[in-house]
């Protein structure tokens, strides 16, 4: 058996006994000194036993039974050390003469186990042995025998002992070595492999000691034949004991640097054939074909072994044979064309992630990875490491974890469509968890590791078919994201981390824009998702941690910055922007520039706040600072001087000025100050006293009178609200010249909003300011909506902030729109231009209503009333069409003290109205026609503010509109039962609705226009016979209710609260006249028929309306017997009291739906003779339940009226006012816990009105929300609170008379 392990001889159990003294003479004669004793009694003669292992002739057995009793002799400690006292060297020389006399296998390992016990007890004797055994095998007095055979095996096994220096008793060492070395060429495998042990252990042990005479230069004479040798023996063995002894050999000759030499005469040999080089041997030119060659052919058995452990010793072999230095790419070509790459993958696929195997492999594969040519043998292997990848991916710092990550890569990123879709989406998900618990904190990963796992995804991004698989693609970008978070969370940051991840983002970002993405769905959201990273993770950190960061980080993150910010139609680009403008980035830039002022920091700044100019300004706005990049200083400072200077005509100054305008401009927009407000005030001032001649007269460009606008006056209302610093009223009166003569452009320009407000403040800009609204009107005109959007992000001009600066009155925004109208109206402008200029003010006071006051105040009613009387707009359908809006929404805004030129508002009326009965027609009104009614009952309302009263007069007197709303009406009524088919969607829904809600507001404003002059009777009047003092529109009681009866929903809302109004307006003309009801029993009786219909109608307003309109006729006591006997009003009270008895449901809801048959039942308890059945209706247990039912969030005011009107008609019981006295004060207790009560204020309601003309349903919903506006179905909580607050204090109030009565 030929292995470095020496064998341990058998130990024979032995019970010890007393020595009884010196044994005599043996039977030879011989000294007694030469007898040893043994344990046993008996004795051994060191004389015949050396006589009988030193004869060839002795029997074999004689002789194994002597070695045997020897063997067994020194197992015992006793006998051991008397030899070693006494004759330590005596055996020496018998012992080893018999190893190489005797040719008995069993007899040699006898010999060799004592001559290996006896050298693990004595060094001397061990060093003794090895001088002989190499004296032995380097004299070649012996022929290559089986005897010889176990020589070498012998001094293998001593040489593997564990005792050092050995290597320095052998004397002769290269007669040992060159015997050695030709013993190689023997064809007896067992002899090669004791040999190559023994050279191995020669090498091994020479290596460990520090021999300058005898170092590396007595093997380096043999190596060209011993490396040609020991890799034949490797090649031809089928032994693995053989071949773990070959390998060792070739490992530690590879680590010794031994193939170096022998390499580079081979490389020689193979580059110039036909030169002869005398330092060539001719032992060199025996070594035949190239040793690359052979060292292949040689390691392609071992790596197919059975064996795992010479598998992994050859891997070993491979590795350090690659990883040598004179290791050529040329080398690892021909290893690689040798298939040897391909014998490595097929050990890794058999591998079942064993470590040792793994590690191997891959380590070699590493360095194979090195050569062009194993590209193809990576991809044909690639399949092979996928298992690899998902189990180094989930271990920490596995030792092949980076190794394994950069061969995948180098596959995926040379060849990107050899991988399956199914390995892609085994890495996509395997390395996503990888960095998900590295950025978790629950794995390590080593910096090379990290890198390649990036360069992995980056590669898998640049594969065009990657963008159809879109989970991946998500999957890829929350592996960006952690990406960027473990780098950021990292205790000691590594910059080339940050840069790869850095990279990564780019790419996955990228991605969002490819076409073959652009077509799935989640390209929006893979977006936001990156610029989320960006913006809530990569800038708060970058803006704090940068004195920490070297150039190169800053410049990553800066380009990733760029990166997105280049995508400029894109909406999250823009908002990137702003974010980044928004946290001071100007400021931030100069600051990178002031720590590292190298052109290429200076380049990436200028570079980045160009690209922030185009996406926030657009229009190419950072191109000026473009130009001038690389002119411009990296101090602010050298900027603002800069900017003081007169260019004259230095077009590079000219330049640097402009890129310095648009940089401070940027900046401005956000707050964001480059250096103290009075430098830059005074850098301005200079620039235009300097350059006023090239200003003015060569009319500079539109961008740049826009930046010197906004800093100017941002700069002058900062010095006069905070500093109080000292400006040149010259270099105003030059900026006034500018923007009074140059043509520029006020609507595209981007303004700070204290600039812009500086600039309406002016009274000298006022005409200006009207030419530039108009410009502004024209610009937008393509587009209407992006006169109602609100830009407070991009900061340019936009209705919004002209409606802001018109609300605020500090400034003229008002009298410049004004005066924009009134110039229009007084040229008789372009038709055109006034439209624009309608549409405009109107969509002003839609953003901000509060503007109508400021319009109003400067005349605004004078212009509409000069517009409505002038030609064009007799001659002009548009302009009547675009003037109509805004006077609704001036009408539904302004205040009433604000409406106080009634004069104006009479004419605007009168017109109104004779273009409505100008352009009636028997099928109804027009679009137009019908916002003039809107308009016509706003006024009417208005009047109700004692505002517009005589406005309000000349529609309740005029003839021709009361004959066409009443002929209108009449004919609606008219179609009965068909009514239910014209609903708010058919054009006579829409007539009859509008006409409708005109009839309310008059039956509204009535009292106040024209006080006494109605006689309401004659609402109520079938017969006619009641006379009316005034001729206005007349829709009796029962045309009402045929409306109510027969018409849609819409028709029947508006209806209820125009018969609410008529019955409230007879009660009060009763009460106060004392007046007796005129009309008959049974025409109120039909009236009271519809009316109780309605009272559970699922439009809770109807419902409510017609139950107040039947409790007041109720409250005229002329019906009292026939209300008794009336069953409706009976069902009514008992499906009222059942419902609220029942638990399940006592609902707000279902309560609020209940809330107008409390007002019926309260009307009914309230009558002198109240029906009898009302005592049956609320007896005990039905009280009782409807208060258990009751708790302090379900109870109403309408409730608490209810019970308060049972206590005034005693039907409560003292147990039950205890009952709700308790719940009462608890529910007390509640409001004034949860909410503050709200002051009651008599303030007008201002509705947001659309001012679209094409949207009549708004409008409606409008007035109609007007109409309702003061209602006892109010949602609103505070006012239900006050409502029920009120109703609880009555309650109390009546308790309290009672307790006192």
């Amino acid at each position: 058996m030929f292995s470095p392990e020496a064998q341990e001889p058998d130990h024979l159990d032995v019970e010890p006994e007393e020595w009884t003294g010196p044994p005599p003479p043996c039977a030879q004669g011989h000294s007694s000194t030469l007898s040893l004793p043994t344990h046993e009694g008996g004795a051994i003669c060191l004389l015949c036993l050396s006589n009988l292992i030193s004869n060839p002739r002795s029997p074999t057995l004689h002789v194994s039974y002597a070695l045997s009793q020897l063997s067994h002799a020194l197992s015992q400690p006793q006998f051991l050390q008397c030899l070693l006292s006494s004759h330590p060297h005596f055996l020496l020389s018998p012992l080893l003469h018999a190893i190489s006399c005797f040719d008995d296998d069993p007899i040699a390992h006898q010999l060799i186990n004592l001559i290996s016990l006896l050298s693990a007890h004595s060094s001397d004797i061990c060093a003794e042995f090895v001088a002989k055994l190499a004296g032995l095998l380097s004299s070649g007095s012996l022929a290559w025998s089986r005897r010889q055979l176990y020589v070498l095996h012998c001094f293998g096994v001593i040489l593997n002992s564990q005792i050092t220096d050995l290597y320095v008793h052998i004397k002769d060492k290269d007669c040992l070595v060159s015997n050695l070395v030709a013993g190689l060429q023997l064809p007896s495998e067992e002899i090669r492999g004791e040999i190559l042990f023994v050279l191995y252990k020669l090498c091994a042990l020479q290596y460990m000691t520090n021999d300058g005479d005898h170092g590396a230069d007595f093997l380096l004479e043999f190596c060209p034949k011993l490396l040609q040798l020991s890799l034949e023996a490797l090649m031809k063995t089928h032994c693995d004991d053989v071949r773990l002894n070959c390998i060792a050999l070739l490992t530690i000759l590879v680590k010794q640097g031994l193939f170096s030499n022998v390499y580079a005469n081979d490389i020689s040999s193979m580059s110039s054939n036909e030169e002869d080089n005398f330092m060539q041997s001719t032992e060199d030119e025996a070594l035949g074909p190239s040793m690359n060659l052979l060292f292949a052919e040689a390691i392609k058995g071992p790596l197919l072994s059975t064996d795992s452990q010479v598998q992994i010793s050859t891997l070993d072999l491979l590795f350090h044979y690659l990883s040598r230095e004179s290791a050529s790419i040329k080398q690892i070509k021909v290893l690689v064309e040798e298939n040897v790459a391909d014998y490595v993958f097929e050990i890794l696929r058999l591998s079942d992630c064993k470590d040792p195997v793994v590690n191997c492999s891959i380590r070699v594969l590493d360095l194979f990875s090195r050569a062009e040519a194993f590209k193809p043998r990576l991809v044909v292997g690639f399949a092979a490491l996928m298992p690899i990848l998902h189990y180094v991916a989930e271990l920490p710092f596995h030792p092949v974890q980076t190794e394994t990550l950069k061969l995948v890569w180098s596959c995926i990123s040379d060849y990107p469509g050899i991988a399956s879709a199914s390995h892609v989406q085994e890495i996509v998900l395997g390395l996503t968890r990888m960095l998900k618990k590295y950025s978790d904190g629950e794995m390590g990963l080593l910096p090379e590791a990290f890198l390649a796992c990036c360069s992995i995804f980056v590669s898998l991004l640049k594969i065009p078919s990657f963008y159809e698989k879109t989970d991946l693609v998500m999957s890829v970008q929350e592996a960006s994201r952690n990406a960027i978070l473990a780098c950021l969370n990292a205790p000691e940051k590594d910059p080339n981390q940050l840069l790869y991840a850095l990279c990564l983002l780019r790419e996955v970002y990228a991605c969002s824009r490819v076409e073959e993405f652009l077509a799935n769905s989640g390209t929006v959201a893979l977006g936001k998702y990156i610029l989320d990273v960006c913006a809530s993770h990569l800038l708060p950190w970058f803006l704090t941690a940068i004195n920490e960061m070297n150039e190169e980080t800053i410049l990553g993150v800066l380009e990733t910055f760029h990166h997105v910010l280049l995508q400029d139609s894109d909406t999250q680009a823009k908002k990137f922007a702003n974010i980044l403008a928004s946290a001071s980035w100007f400021s931030f830039s100069f600051g990178c520039l002031g720590s590292f002022s190298t052109e290429k920091m200076k380049w990436r700044v200028y570079l980045i706040l160009s690209s922030l100019a185009d996406v926030l300004l657009e229009n190419n706005s950072g191109q000026p600072i473009r130009d001038a990049a690389s002119c411009l200083p990296s101090d602010p400072i050298d900027l603002l001087f800069l900017l003081g200077q007169k260019n004259s005509d230095n077009l590079e100054l000219s330049s640097c000025q402009s890129a310095v305008l648009m940089i401070l401009h940027t900046s401005s927009l956000y707050g964001d100050r480059l250096a103290d407000d009075k430098s830059v005030l005074a850098s301005l001032e200079q620039y235009i006293h300097l350059n006023s001649t090239d200003l003015i007269c060569r009319e500079s460009d539109s961008s740049t009178t826009s930046c010197l606008v906004n800093l100017y006056g941002l700069y002058r209302s900062l010095g006069n609200t905070s500093y109080q610093i000292p400006y040149s009223p010259e270099v105003e009166r030059i900026l006034f010249h500018l923007l009074s003569e140059n043509e520029w452009d006020l609507a595209s320009a981007v303004m700070h909003p204290i600039s812009l407000q500086w600039l309406f403040q002016q009274e000298k800009l006022i005409k200006p300011l009207s030419y530039q609204i108009l410009k502004f009107c024209q610009n937008n005109s393509s587009n209407r909506n992006h006169m109602i959007i609100y830009g407070n992000e991009s900061q340019r001009i936009d209705v919004q902030m002209i409606s802001e600066l018109v609300a605020a009155g500090d400034n003229y925004a008002a009298t410049s729109l004004v005066c924009l109208f009134m110039q229009l109206v007084q040229e008789e402008g372009q038709e055109y231009d006034i439209i624009l200029a309608l549409n405009l003010i109107s969509s002003t006071i839609f953003i901000l209503p509060a503007a109508s006051d400021q319009l109003c105040s400067h005349e605004i009613a004078n212009a509409i009333r000069n517009l409505s009387y002038s030609s064009i707009y007799s001659s002009s359908q548009q302009i009547f069409t675009a003037i109509l809006p805004l006077i609704f929404n001036i009408l539904c805004s302004a205040s009433p003290e604000a409406l106080s030129n009634d004069e104006s508002w009479v004419a605007v009326t009168v017109k109104l109205i004779d273009n409505l009965v100008t352009r009636g027609s028997v099928n109804g009104w027009s679009h137009e026609g019908l916002l003039v009614i809107g308009i016509l009952g706003l006024i009417l309302y208005r009047s109700t503010n004692n505002s517009l009263v005589e406005a309000s007069r000349s529609i309740v007197l005029n003839s021709s509109l009361v004959s066409a709303i009443n002929s209108n009406i009449n004919a609606a009524c008219s179609k009965g039962p068909a009514l239910i088919q014209y609903d708010e969607g058919t054009s006579m829904g829409k007539n009859l609705t509008f006409m409708l809600l005109l009839y309310y507001f008059l039956l509204k404003s009535l009292p106040i226009v024209l006080p006494g002059a109605m006689d309401w009777q004659s609402f109520f009047d079938p017969s006619n016979k009641v006379q009316q003092l005034l001729s206005t529109i007349n829709v009796s009681c029962h045309e009402l209710c045929r409306l109510m009866t027969f018409g849609p929903p819409l028709i029947k809302l508006v209806t209820s609260y125009c018969l609410l109004e008529l019955i409230t307006r007879l009660s009060e003309q009763i009460d106060i006249k004392h007046e007796e009801l005129k009309c008959p029993v049974a025409y109120l009786e039909s009236v009271m028929a519809v009316l109780e219909g309605l009272v559970f109608y699922t439009d809770t307003r109807v419902a409510m309306n017609c139950a107040i309109c039947l409790s007041k006729i109720l409250g005229w006591e002329k019906l009292v017997v026939q209300g008794s006997k009336n069953n409706w009003c009976r069902l009514i009270v008992e499906e009222m009291a059942i419902s609220l008895g029942i638990p399940c449901l006592a609902s707000n809801s279902y309560s609020n739906h209940n809330k107008p048959a409390v007002h019926v039942t309260v009307a009914l308890l309230k009558l002198q003779n109240s029906p009898g059945w009302m005592r049956t209706v609320f007896d005990d247990p039905s009280i009782t339940g409807i208060i258990e039912n009751l708790a302090t969030t379900n109870i109403s005011a309408e409730t608490v009226l209810l019970f308060r009107e049972l206590l005034n008609s005693e039907f409560l019981n003292a147990e039950q006012i205890a009952g709700l006295n308790h719940l009462l004060q608890a529910c007390r207790k509640r409001i004034y816990t949860n909410s503050t009560q709200a002051e009651r204020t008599n303030e007008l309601h201002v509705p947001r009105i659309c001012c679209s003309p094409d949207d009549l349903g708004q409008v409606c919903e409008s007035l109609i929300h007007l109409m309702s506006s003061v209602s006892p179905l109010d949602t609103n909580s505070d006012y239900e609170n006050r409502t029920l607050l009120d109703e609880i204090e009555l309650f109390f109030r009546t308790l309290t008379v009672e307790d006192g009565s």
